[in-house]
């Protein structure tokens, strides 16, 4: 199972105000656990709102709102995607994370069997494409 852990945006993140070195390391050391225990597939920070852009789609039209966005609370300032067996082990690492306040998200991901007959043999191989690639750009990265 995989599951997207999302950050979520405070008055710092927003006021881009970047983590001091001790939150840093605390991180690193925790993003090193992650990837030695086979658990981590990606992780990101992002720029503060301010920085962003949203498409409104309503029918046939399109409208750029651009940022920054007012409701703190409903914003993201970084993501992990961890590949674990459970939503019970996503939050046990979760718990572990040295983070002093704020809240953290975790949602599963749509795996593409969920989609079940709906989703249409070269659409589930196009996905199973893209995810191997994403992988390998993501091995060579490291």
């Amino acid at each position: 199972m995989r599951f997207m852990v999302l950050v979520k945006a405070n008055k710092d993140s927003e006021a881009s105000v970047l983590p001091d070195e001790k939150m840093l390391t605390e991180m690193g050391k925790f993003n090193m656990e992650l990837e030695k225990a086979g658990v981590l597939l990606a992780a990101e920070g992002l720029q503060a709102s301010s920085k962003g852009a949203r498409v409104k789609f309503s029918g046939s039209k399109r409208t750029v709102i651009d940022g920054p966005f007012a409701e703190t609370k409903e914003l993201i300032a970084g993501f992990w995607l961890w590949e674990v067996k459970s939503l019970d082990e996503a939050i046990e690492w979760l718990k572990r994370a040295p983070f002093r306040d704020g809240e953290v998200e975790i949602r599963q991901v749509f795996e593409v069997d969920d989609f079940g007959p709906a989703l249409k043999p070269e659409f589930k191989e196009q996905e199973e494409r893209v995810r191997a690639q994403s992988a390998g750009k993501a091995k060579k990265g490291r």
